[in-house]
């Protein structure tokens, strides 16, 4: 079940804080880069990020993945967050929030995500839903970050 999550509740955001690092440091050692701004976070940076987060519950309630969007400019929403707990790779889950995004955006003309690119699981991810790189640019010495843009209309 995909659901909007609320950063007003203070035991949700204790859950994304907790799955946001769980996750973000395998992506940290994958592309072998330690500060990634998720990593960085407080509970108070998360809950007053301003980003809208979609979680996927699992049966007994338990957030298992979370997606963040944020409007950073007109006519464009962009994927901020994109986590999952190790426990529930391979399982769909990531592709599940990518189509409720979609789904739920469908006046939306760009869709912008970033991602390690040495993040190869994330990459083929995207790819899969229709994002094209756009951009590549290092981040610090020997780590790129790869942005990808979606257009409306594309199928996946």
């Amino acid at each position: 079940m995909i659901i909007k999550l609320s950063l007003q509740d203070d035991d949700m955001v204790d859950q994304i804080w907790r799955l946001q690092h769980i996750a973000y440091r395998i992506e940290a050692e994958k592309i072998g880069f330690y500060d990634i701004p998720p990593l960085l976070d407080t509970h108070e940076t998360l809950q007053n990020c301003g980003e809208t987060f979609y979680g996927c519950l699992s049966e007994d309630g338990e957030l298992i993945g979370a997606v963040a969007t944020a409007h950073e400019s007109p006519g464009s929403l962009t994927l901020m967050r994109m986590m999952v707990h190790p426990d529930h790779f391979r399982k769909g889950i990531a592709g599940r929030l990518i189509r409720h995004v979609l789904d739920e955006h469908l006046n939306i003309p760009l869709f912008i995500v970033s991602t390690g690119a040495k993040n190869e699981p994330a990459v083929a991810l995207y790819l899969k839903f229709g994002f094209v790189p756009f951009d590549t640019f290092e981040v610090a010495p020997g780590v790129e970050l790869t942005t990808f843009h979606r257009r409306a209309g594309k199928l996946a």
